[in-house]
């Protein structure tokens, strides 16, 4: 079942996914947030590292390389960085 960004922070994951990655034939607005980066894109370790650190500078976290491999779709992405960040 595929499904496109619900919330803004999912939405702006996908646009840096998309960019950094030069993905084709994808749109942040069509990206399905629940697709396995790793399985179904084959994005590997230098491309996680590569969006980690674009990440990090926009939301303010620190993403241990420990918790790379949770990282397997835009969603759990998005759960992870609400996860670092301080509870206002």
């Amino acid at each position: 079942m595929s499904e496109t960004a619900s919330t803004p922070m999912e939405r702006r994951i996908a646009e840096i996914l998309v960019d950094e990655l030069k993905l084709e034939n994808v749109t942040a607005d069509t990206f399905d947030v629940n697709i396995d980066l790793v399985e179904e894109l084959g994005i590997d370790s230098m491309d996680i590292t590569t969006v980690v650190l674009v990440l990090q500078d926009e939301y303010k976290v620190k993403i241990d390389e420990d918790s790379y491999p949770k990282l397997k779709t835009v969603r759990s992405i998005a759960e992870h960085i609400l996860s670092l960040k301080p509870s206002a």
